[in-house]
C-alpha cells in the first residue's frame, strides 16, 4: 500500500511558493480570501489564503515576497491572527491601526524597481487591482495576473463544488424572475448601459429565483450572468439543475452556458456594459474591455434584494420564531445541565444543530457557529477547533453567535449566557452592551438616514466605560441567501459613496450587535436582527424605526437594573413579554416554566 502524502507545514508551503515565484520572475504575490465572485464565504477549492498561511479567519489577504510575508486582516481577527501565524514566518498587519501600512503602501515600498507583482486575476476585484497597480507604478513594476501559483503547489486541492440547484417557489419568492428581470433591465437603461455582467452569486440567485449549496452555509451555486434587453444567460454547470428546472427557466427565455465560457463570451460583447467594480474580477474585466465600454456602478439587484417584499418578511418572521425556539431551548439546556467538565464548545454547537433540526423547514446553518467560553469569547470571530475546544464550567460567560437558513428566511443572533457566578466587571460590561443594543433598537429617525448616523447610539454606553469594539454594529441580512449583504449596514464609516450606500430603508433587515471584548478574560455581544419599518406615531417628518425580529431572552443574571434608565428597563420587560408570548407555545412544560421566570418583569 502506498504511504499517504506528507502534509506540508506552512513554512514548507511558503518555500514551495517562493520557488515557483522565482522560476516565473515574480517578486511579490498576492493571495486574497476571495473566490472568482468576491464571495464572503468561499468553498474549499478557493481557500488558497488559508492553505498558504494557516489563518482560518473569514477575511484577510496574504502578500508573499522572497524575504518576507504578511497577512492583512481587520480587528475581528487580531487575536486569532496573532495566534495562528505564530512561528509561520508570516507577519500580522493589523488593518486600520496607527503606523500599519496598507497592502498598497507595503507594495509601493517593498517591490523592487522594475519588479513584477503577481496574483490570480479571477480572485481580485477591479477596485483592488487598480489600487495595487497604482502602488507599483512609481517603481515601473509590471503586473502578471494570469497565474494561480498556489494551485501549482497544492497537490491535493479539493475539486470545484457541485450541488443540485432548486427553484424558489413563488409562494416563498414573492416576485417572479420575469418581474425581477424587468426591473433589472429598466435599471440597466437608467444607468446608460446596454447590458449587465454579474459575478456575485447571491445577486444571480435572487434574480433567477433559485438556490443551491455550492458553498458551505451559503445557498448559492457557482455562476456568472449576462443580462441585456433580449438575453438572459446563466453561466454555470447546467447539470446542477434538473431537466424540469431547466425547462422552467428556458421557458422564461433564460439560456444556459458553461461556467468558464463567460471569459470568452465577454470578449464578443460590444456597447456599454454595466458591472460592479467591487465584485467583478480583474481577469473578467480585461476580457470585457476588448470590445465593450464598461460602466462601473453597483449591481441594481443589490438594492432590490435588500428591500424585502411582504412575502419575504412574512416568512422571515415565522423563521425567527423557529430559530428563537431552538436557541431558547439551548439556553435552557445550558442552564440545567451539569456543565463542569461535561460539555465543551463544540458540544454546544452540535446540540444547537440537533435542536434546529426539530424545527420544520430547517435547511442548514448560514455560517459556522461561534461558540466561545470565557477568554475565547474575547476573540471576536472565534470558531472552536479540536485544539482550542474549551470545556464549560459553572461560572463566567459563554457567547454563542449563530445563524440559520430555513425554508423561508435566514437568521443571525448572538447571546451571551451566564453559566454561574459572574464577576461585577462582567455584569457591568454586559449591562453596557445591553444599553447600546437597546439604544439602537429603539431609534426613531428621519427617512434617508444612513447607518453611519446611528452607529454611535450603540457605542455610546460602551465608550462611557472607555471601551470600543472593532467591528461594525450592523450588517444587512439576505433572504435565504448570504448572512451578510449590502448595501444597508451600521458602522462608523463607509467606503466611497454610491448614492444609497448605507441608507436605511423600509423593509431592510439589519443586525444590531454591539459588544465588549477583554483579551484574556471575556467577551460579550448581544445581537438581534431588526426590520426597518415606518414610524406609525404622528411626526413632523417621515420617520422610520426598527422592529426586533429575533426572539430570544436576554441574560437576566448579567443585568444590573440600577444601571438601566426607566425607559431601558421598560424596553427589556416589553421585549421579554413578547418573547414569552411567542416562544412559549413551542416549549415543553418545564422549559415554559423556566422561560416565564427569566422573562418576568425586572425591577430595581
Amino acid at each position: 500500500m502506498m504511504a499517504a502524502a506528507k502534509t506540508m507545514t506552512v513554512q514548507e508551503r511558503l518555500k514551495a511558493l517562493r520557488k515557483v515565484m522565482a522560476e516565473k520572475g515574480i517578486d511579490a504575490y498576492i493571495i486574497p480570501t476571495d473566490d472568482y465572485h468576491a464571495s464572503e464565504t468561499v468553498g474549499e477549492y478557493f481557500k488558497c489564503r488559508k492553505y498558504i498561511s494557516g489563518f482560518t479567519g473569514s477575511a484577510g489577504t496574504v502578500v508573499v515576497m522572497q524575504d518576507k510575508a504578511g497577512l492583512w486582516t481587520d480587528g475581528r481577527y487580531f487575536l486569532q491572527g496573532a495566534m495562528q501565524l505564530e512561528g509561520s514566518g508570516i507577519d500580522l498587519y493589523k488593518m486600520g491601526q496607527p503606523g500599519v501600512p496598507t497592502i498598497a503602501e507595503f507594495l509601493a515600498e517593498e517591490i523592487p524597481e522594475n519588479g513584477v507583482l503577481g496574483f490570480d486575476g479571477r480572485t481580485v476585484s477591479i477596485t483592488d487591482a487598480r489600487t495595487y497597480i497604482d502602488a507599483i507604478s512609481a517603481k515601473n513594476a509590471k503586473l502578471v495576473y494570469e497565474c494561480d501559483l498556489v494551485g501549482e503547489i497544492w497537490e491535493e486541492r479539493p475539486a470545484l463544488p457541485f450541488s443540485e440547484a432548486w427553484l424558489l417557489p413563488m409562494g416563498y419568492a414573492g416576485e417572479s424572475r420575469e418581474s425581477k428581470l424587468v426591473r433589472v433591465r429598466r435599471a440597466i437603461k437608467e444607468k446608460g448601459a446596454d447590458a449587465h455582467v454579474l459575478t456575485s452569486l447571491d445577486d444571480i440567485a435572487w434574480i433567477f429565483n433559485y438556490r443551491g449549496y455550492d458553498i458551505e452555509d451559503s445557498p448559492v451555486i457557482l455562476a456568472y450572468a449576462y443580462i441585456s434587453e433580449d438575453k438572459a444567460i446563466i453561466f454555470t454547470d447546467k447539470e446542477k439543475f434538473s431537466p424540469e428546472a431547466r425547462e422552467v427557466l428556458e421557458k422564461s427565455w433564460i439560456e444556459f452556458r458553461e461556467y468558464n465560457d463567460i471569459y470568452e463570451y465577454v470578449k464578443t460583447v460590444s456597447g456599454k456594459v454595466l458591472v460592479d467594480d467591487e465584485k467583478v474580477n480583474y481577469a473578467l474585466i480585461g476580457n470585457l474591455e476588448m470590445n465593450a465600454e464598461v460602466i462601473y456602478d453597483e449591481n441594481p439587484s443589490t438594492l432590490f434584494k435588500a428591500i424585502k417584499n411582504d412575502t419575504e418578511i412574512g416568512h422571515t418572521r415565522e423563521t425567527h420564531v423557529k430559530c428563537g425556539t431552538a436557541l431558547t431551548k439551548l439556553i435552557y439546556w445550558l442552564k440545567h445541565k451539569e456543565i463542569r467538565g461535561t460539555v465543551n464548545e463544540i458540544d454546544v454547537s452540535k446540540k444547537l444543530e440537533e435542536l434546529r433540526h426539530e424545527q420544520d423547514g430547517y435547511l442548514y446553518p448560514c455560517f459556522g457557529t461561534l461558540s466561545a467560553y470565557g477568554k475565547n469569547a474575547a476573540i471576536i470571530h472565534y470558531w472552536p477547533t479540536e485544539e482550542s475546544n474549551t470545556t464549560l464550567e459553572d461560572k463566567g460567560l459563554y457567547l454563542i453567535d449563530c445563524g440559520s437558513t430555513f425554508m423561508g428566511g435566514s437568521t443571525d443572533v448572538t447571546r451571551t449566557i451566564a453559566l454561574g457566578e459572574l464577576r461585577d466587571i462582567e455584569k457591568e460590561h454586559y449591562t453596557a452592551v445591553l444599553k447600546g443594543h437597546l439604544n439602537l433598537g429603539s431609534a426613531v429617525f428621519p427617512e434617508g438616514m444612513r447607518g453611519v448616523n446611528l452607529d454611535a447610539l450603540a457605542r455610546r454606553p460602551i465608550w462611557d466605560l472607555g471601551y470600543d469594539y472593532k467591528h461594525g454594529t450592523g450588517h444587512g441580512v439576505g433572504y435565504m441567501l448570504n448572512c451578510h449583504e449590502g448595501p444597508n449596514c451600521i458602522r462608523p464609516a463607509f467606503a466611497p459613496d454610491r448614492g444609497h450606500r448605507g441608507v436605511l430603508m423600509e423593509n431592510m433587515i439589519t443586525s444590531n450587535e454591539p459588544g465588549i471584548y477583554i483579551e484574556g478574560s471575556h467577551g460579550i455581544r448581544i445581537e438581534n436582527l431588526i426590520l426597518c419599518v415606518k414610524e406609525t406615531k404622528e411626526t413632523y417628518e417621515p420617520m422610520l424605526r426598527f422592529e426586533d425580529l429575533t426572539l430570544v431572552p436576554y441574560e437576566r443574571d448579567a443585568i444590573l437594573p440600577e444601571k438601566l434608565t426607566d425607559e431601558e428597563l421598560a424596553r427589556v420587560n416589553a421585549y421579554h413579554k413578547r418573547v414569552y408570548e411567542i416562544i412559549a407555545p413551542g416549549l415543553t412544560a418545564e422549559e415554559r416554566e423556566w422561560l416565564a421566570e427569566v422573562t418576568s418583569e425586572i425591577t430595581r
